[in-house]
């Protein structure tokens, strides 16, 4: 099948982005390897989203995202991508489900968080553990939590959380962090932090939630019970971009470089959201992208 836009990843930026692109007129097919709205989908609520005065549950807000793109007629196709043929004026998507070619590309493949990769932790996502403070930090307030990390993102996080949370304990496998100085100062001066240096966490334990986490100390092999209503995660977030070849220019830690138009390194492959080097990683952030991309996808298609 040919289309006009063919979009990588379901999550918010790419269903946006589908979102526009339909309703300018343009054929589209989204390739999904799994349920539409990506992360934000198995996150339980989500109160910063503008319009919804109360929150609203991530899988609701995703499925209207879904259902508007469907509305507009976007084809939606499930698939694995595994890689891309992008010579010449029809770009080739190779697919568990064939091969399929669009004018343009955009890619909207997300990025994952890294996990601890321990007992629990699976279990207990989005029941006491998350990966980020700022969506989930407020139903913790007045409660005790636990930051997993030690370099900017996991010391900022528990900086924000101090704010809300009664205490917050930062646990690093190492004696020092490798955040920003100004960070660390700043954690280190905030009076309900505490911080566990030399420590893993082995176990994360609860029925129905998250009631404590099992530390070792990496040096003296010391076990010991932290009682917690909440652990964060900040132990890394990779990008779902191996499938891309070095034609596409990534940082150092694999996220697409785009130009302020939200265009690759290659001529007519586009990329929104989390994938992209970009500062903030939220769903809003990912709408903005997908709203973006279309007037240069636009200008790119009537210059063929």
């Amino acid at each position: 099948m040919k289309y006009d836009v063919i979009i990588i990843g379901g999550g918010p930026g790419g269903l946006t982005a589908a979102i526009y692109a339909c309703r300018a007129g343009w054929k589209t097919a989204l390739l999904e390897r799994g349920a539409p709205g990506g992360q934000a989908a198995s996150t339980d609520i989500i109160e910063n989203y503008p319009g919804f005065v109360e929150g609203v549950s991530g899988p609701e807000l995703m499925m209207n995202f879904y259902n508007q793109a469907l509305r507009f007629n976007c084809e939606f196709i499930t698939a694995d991508v595994m890689g891309l043929e992008v010579t010449g004026p029809q770009k080739k998507i190779i697919t568990s489900q064939g091969q399929f070619e669009g004018k343009t590309i955009i890619i909207a493949t997300g990025a994952s968080h890294k996990a601890v990769g321990v007992e629990g932790e699976q279990r207990l996502r989005g029941k006491g553990i998350s990966y980020c403070a700022t969506c989930d930090g407020f139903f913790f307030r007045g409660k005790k939590v636990a930051v997993i990390g030690g370099g900017d993102s996991a010391v900022k996080e528990a900086i924000y959380l101090a704010n809300l949370a009664e205490e917050v304990t930062i646990i690093h496998r190492r004696d020092a962090f490798r955040a920003a100085k100004i960070l660390v100062d700043k954690a280190l001066q905030t009076p309900n932090i505490k911080v566990l240096w030399d420590s893993v966490v082995d176990e994360m334990i609860g029925d129905n939630h998250l009631e404590k986490l099992r530390i070792q100390n990496v040096k003296t092999k010391e076990i010991t019970d932290l009682q917690v209503n909440g652990a964060f995660l900040y132990v890394g977030t990779q990008p779902n971009t191996t499938f891309l070849d070095s034609d596409y220019t990534k940082n150092p830690q694999g996220y697409l470089i785009t130009n302020h138009k939200l265009e690759t390194s290659v001529a007519g492959v586009f990329a929104v959201g989390d994938c992209c080097q970009k500062e903030s990683r939220q769903v809003a952030t990912a709408v903005g992208d997908g709203a973006m991309v279309l007037p240069a996808l636009e200008a790119y298609l009537h210059a063929l």
